[in-house]
């Protein structure tokens, strides 16, 4: 992928806390830095407030698939360029291409897949409106940046 395929782009320092004894980021923060991206895209990249659409709303996006590249190993002090692409919008799921990346090129990729259900009965939904048309607006950036490639 290239870099305009990627819909919102973060940086996140990377803090003692992400790391092991051994001075390298403990691979389970890299999930946590996962879901704190897709969070902040869905909130800020996106305009659809996360903490409503999971509160008040009940509307929920876990993961279904989520498959992780680690490439080279992040320190403290290291600043990661997170980057979200969607790769495929369904009418209830939604695939990912994620990459953390440092000076030295990318450090995790990541697939991921969300589905959208019902926080009343955990059964997949149709993405609530708002949500479809920001994805479909995103994935539509995407697509037309893919047209001019061609």
């Amino acid at each position: 992928m290239t870099a305009a395929d990627f819909v919102f782009e973060r940086q996140e320092l990377v803090r003692f806390g992400h790391c092991d004894p051994a001075g390298i980021v403990f691979y389970p923060r890299y999930f946590e830095m996962l879901n704190a991206l897709v969070e902040d895209w869905i909130s800020q990249g996106l305009g659809v407030d996360y903490a409503q659409l999971l509160g008040p709303r009940r509307v929920g996006l876990p993961s279904v698939r989520l498959v992780a590249d680690f490439k080279r190993i992040s320190r403290m002090g290291d600043v990661l360029r997170q980057r979200v692409a969607i790769s495929r919008l369904g009418r209830t799921s939604l695939a990912l291409n994620i990459s953390f990346e440092g000076e030295d090129g990318q450090r995790v990729a990541f697939e991921q897949v969300l589905v959208c259900t019902s926080l009343e009965t955990h059964k997949p939904q149709a993405f609530p409106d708002d949500l479809r048309a920001a994805l479909e607006q995103c994935a539509a950036g995407v697509q037309a940046h893919d047209n001019k490639q061609q």
